[in-house]
């Protein structure tokens, strides 16, 4: 894994080997991040990562020049490696949590301009991710909720599904907020 814009372009992430993770490949995150600078600017953006991880998508975001990248894991493992390497990098811009992911997105009140969630393929609950986001009403005007999951899922029956770009075997699935 590695940094690919940004401020950081180019640092390699070695995560420990033992969590239990599956991190959104270089190449679809390439093809994400190109998605979002043709219809986002990154800077100055507040960000909610869920199911974090390594933190893969939150230090690219940082990297990007977002004022806030709010990290969700319930994993200990990762939230460490996040927080360490985040330290390590002088990346104060990341905030971490443990907690588990729709625990958290019920208690949470902050808006969010993009929201990413890259849960276990094997969750049964993915489709409830949207639901919880527009029902919280978590993204500001115009804000964005983008999914990964495995291509043959479908996510296209909330009213404020966009589209779904796929990648192999990994499909990121997006959501408006229409601006207000």
């Amino acid at each position: 894994m590695r940094i690919i814009g940004g401020t950081l372009r180019g640092l390699r992430l070695n995560p420990p080997t033992n969590l239990p993770v599956r991190p959104t490949t270089d190449l679809a995150k390439e093809a994400l991040f190109n998605i979002l600078q043709n219809r986002v600017q990154l800077e100055g953006i507040n960000v909610l990562d869920l199911f974090s991880g390594t933190g893969n998508i939150s230090f690219e975001f940082a990297s990007r020049g977002a004022l806030l990248v709010t990290a969700v894991d319930r994993n200990q493992g990762g939230i460490n490696y996040v927080n360490d390497t985040a330290r390590k990098h002088k990346l104060e811009n990341i905030k971490t949590f443990k907690a588990d992911v729709f625990k958290y997105l019920e208690m949470e009140t902050p808006t969010y301009d993009i929201i990413f969630a890259d849960p276990p393929y094997d969750l049964n609950r993915i489709p409830e991710i949207p639901k919880l986001v527009f029902e919280k009403s978590l993204l500001s005007p115009g804000g964005l909720l983008i999914v990964e999951h495995q291509s043959m899922q479908n996510l296209s029956n909330h009213p404020a599904y966009t589209e779904q770009r796929k990648y192999g075997h990994s499909s990121f699935s997006f959501f408006n907020q229409p601006a207000s």
